[in-house]
């Protein structure tokens, strides 16, 4: 059944109300303001969340509803939700509505497109409730695969992945590493599964929505990573598909301020989730966190010294590599101490998680966050000895070249790195696994 079908509410706008840009309640608002689809005959409801947008809003729009109309099968509605806009883009809205039969707007004062989302999809009744950027960077041939695992009931969320084999991506070196570096910290501090938190084009079952919506607290740009976090906690299914990808040059994203807010947001959530003050019911099978088991040849001795100090030396290299080339790159944005501070973070956290599972053969989430939370410390005194060689080289020189920055950062991280092989091996990860039990035999009596 095509997008335009005769079944679909013609086109509506609606002014917010006195409350609008806050969360509003879990269910409709009264029709006027919020026009309700036909339950029945609506599947999706595809809202495009827009601030400041004029330039690109109508010819996506029409884009996107010729798409739907002509080649999508799954009934559809598309929501233009402007989030305080001061141009052009509300008045461009409600003239879509006008023009294209599938369309309908609605405005909300306070600026952030997971406020925008949160409060839209709370409100929907549709069976499939999905948002994609409103400069469609995602090949719209992506779409009927990300929804149709969703309104056939194979899985609860759908994701579009740059991240992952198959995908097409374009975009420049910097954006690149940094949305790399994000995912990795993801895997590293809340040990996520799936491979791309930040792609702007994802969907979720609407029954799974209205049990994950109210967990929620983020606005803005890291509202996609706290629900992604949460379906998986609960257990729910999570679909994803390469996607086709072109970067925007014209983005609004500022990275910087994105970046710092995206990691209080990674605290808070990882924060809440370690205490268990934000609690997630289970929706669907969560698999159970794994026991360390200690690989052979890492259990004493000589041996395991070694054995361990080979595996820091790969995971340190590898590391390093990392953290010359996000330095590189941050350091065209930003102060030297600054780039220098964000880099080592990343490359930590990410360090840490490594050596944990292939230094120390300690698997699955048990502890997982004490271990990090060790690691950060062993990462701030890394920021002690790096920083401190940074400006004892500006002290010597008033303006030494990037070449020389580079050389004096990676010869203080060769310090750093040989004090935090000896945290880890002394204090981090030490005696926080539990070995497997011995098998017992059958004649042998159970101890007391």
């Amino acid at each position: 059944m095509r997008g335009s079908d005769s079944r679909l509410p013609a086109a509506q706008s609606c002014a917010a109300p006195s409350h609008a840009g806050q969360f509003l309640p879990a269910r409709p608002l009264a029709a006027e303001l919020w026009p309700a689809p036909d339950p029945a005959g609506l599947q999706a409801e595809i809202v495009i969340p827009v601030r400041n947008e004029e330039r690109d809003l109508a010819p996506s729009m029409r884009r996107l509803a010729a798409y739907l109309g002509d080649r999508f099968p799954f009934t559809a509605q598309i929501t233009i939700a402007d989030n305080g806009s001061t141009d052009g883009t509300w008045a461009q809205a409600l003239a879509l509505t006008a023009e294209l039969p599938m369309v309908r707007a609605v405005r909300l004062e306070r600026p952030g497109r997971g406020g925008a989302l949160r409060s839209v999809w709370s409100y929907s009744d549709a069976a499939v409730l999905a948002y994609m950027d409103v400069d469609l960077s995602t090949d719209l041939n992506a779409l009927s695969p990300l929804l149709a695992p969703l309104v056939s009931g194979h899985s609860d969320v759908a994701i579009g992945t740059r991240l992952a084999r198959g995908s097409r991506v374009v975009r420049g070196p910097r954006r690149e590493v940094i949305s790399r570096g994000y995912n990795l910290l993801l895997h590293a501090v809340l040990g996520t599964g799936f491979s791309d938190a930040q792609c702007g084009f994802k969907a979720i079952r609407a029954d799974a929505a209205r049990v994950l919506l109210p967990l929620t607290s983020d606005t803005g740009w890291f509202f996609d990573t706290e629900l992604l976090v949460l379906a998986e906690r609960a257990g729910l299914r999570i679909h994803e598909v390469p996607v086709d990808w072109i970067d925007d040059s014209d983005s609004r994203v500022k990275i910087i301020p994105t970046a710092l807010a995206d990691l209080r947001g990674i605290a808070r959530l990882g924060t809440g989730l370690a205490r268990g003050t934000i609690k997630v019911p289970a929706l669907g099978d969560p698999s159970p966190p794994s026991l360390h088991v200690p690989p052979d040849g890492l259990r004493n001795g000589r041996g395991q010294l070694v054995s361990q100090l080979a595996r820091f030396i790969v995971v340190g290299v590898a590391s390093t590599v990392a953290y010359v080339l996000l330095y590189l790159l941050l350091r065209g944005v930003m102060g030297a101490q600054a780039a220098n501070a964000l880099s080592l973070l990343i490359t930590a956290v990410a360090n840490t998680a490594a050596n944990r599972r292939l230094t120390f053969g300690i698997r699955g989430r048990v502890h997982a966050a004490r271990h990090q939370a060790r690691g950060l410390i062993a990462f701030g005194i890394g920021l002690a000895i790096t920083s401190g060689a940074l400006v004892a080289l500006h002290a010597v020189t008033a303006r030494p070249g990037r070449a020389a920055e580079v050389i004096v950062l990676v010869a203080a991280n060769l310090v750093a790195t040989v004090v935090r092989f000896a945290l880890y091996r002394s204090w981090v990860f030490r005696g926080r696994g539990r070995r497997r039990p011995p098998a017992r035999q059958a004649s042998s009596p159970t101890p007391i």
